[in-house]
């Protein structure tokens, strides 16, 4: 039989379930309820963004519209923005994943004078918001004439510190000290062992960082703002920042400016969603092992 003590462990069991399935569905609804309404907003005219329901869609051809004009507008300058934001977020986030995983690696594996000193240096410029070094960058990349150009952009993007951080704890982890030895025994030099064997074990932290450099490339604001002056290099959060200006004069902006922010969001789940595979075959790699 059932006793007292049983069935009060029970229901506090099922009580704790479903606070935290509520917590869990409060939290998918913060999330994807902007991404929800920017997206209906996109079959809308700029008289129906304000005068109707948020969440509810508009006139499909309204949608093809929008999107007609949001590609149209200024020679077609949206693509533009577009494709320096793809070429910034991944050229920067491929890069700063190659160099946070050789460098993780090397923390976790080797042995050298100045190695935690090093790490705690890294582990500072985790805590250095990027407002507070958007002004030294600009200087740097001024005095050597690359303000205003691509590689304003592109050479801030290839340094993720958090990365390193990750990339360390997790070699340390789930890459044995027993298998690099092997590999060395077999003739695999250091780099060789890395490349081949590391890398694969390392495969979910190495699309973590790529996934977080590149949506904090994507997303960011500040830099582009300080260091380009050409609208032909701004990526798509300076240029939409730029039509939201004009919304005053020209309320039509207001349509670009949501359909432009809806096909960046939309972007942005694209990749997310693709690189969640990876994750999965990390986390479930070892589960048939014995």
């Amino acid at each position: 039989m059932v006793n007292a003590t049983q069935l009060k462990v029970r229901g506090g069991s099922r009580a704790g379930s479903v606070l935290v399935t509520a917590v869990l569905i409060a939290a998918a609804a913060y999330f994807v309820l902007p991404l929800v309404w920017v997206v209906t907003a996109t079959t809308k005219t700029t008289g129906q963004l304000f005068g109707t329901f948020g969440l509810a869609f508009g006139d499909s051809g309204q949608f093809v519209s929008n999107l007609g004009q949001l590609f149209s507008q200024g020679d077609g300058i949206y693509s533009r923005w577009l494709l320096n934001s793809l070429l910034y977020s991944g050229v920067g986030a491929a890069v700063a994943t190659a160099l946070a995983a050789g460098a993780g690696f090397a923390f976790a594996k080797y042995q050298f004078r100045g190695r935690e000193a090093a790490f705690s240096v890294i582990l500072g410029g985790v805590l250095l918001p990027a407002t507070v070094i958007a002004l030294p960058l600009y200087f740097m990349l001024s005095a050597v004439g690359l303000t205003g150009t691509y590689w304003a952009m592109l050479l801030p993007g290839m340094v993720s510190p958090f990365g390193v951080y990750l990339c360390r704890i997790y070699a340390s982890a789930s890459v044995p000290d027993e298998v690099i030895e092997a590999a060395r025994l077999d003739g695999a030099g250091d780099i060789r062992a890395f490349t081949t064997i590391a890398t694969r074990m390392m495969t979910p932290a190495l699309v973590t960082v790529f996934l977080f450099q590149f949506v904090a490339i994507w997303n960011n604001y500040l830099l582009p703002l300080v260091m380009l002056n050409d609208v032909d290099t701004y990526p798509v959060t300076l240029g939409l920042t730029l039509w939201n200006g004009q919304t005053q004069r020209a309320p039509e902006f207001f349509e670009l400016v949501v359909a432009g922010s809806a096909v960046s969001a939309v972007l942005l789940v694209i990749v997310m969603v693709s690189l969640q595979r990876f994750w999965r075959a990390g986390l479930t790699s070892g589960a048939t092992k014995g």
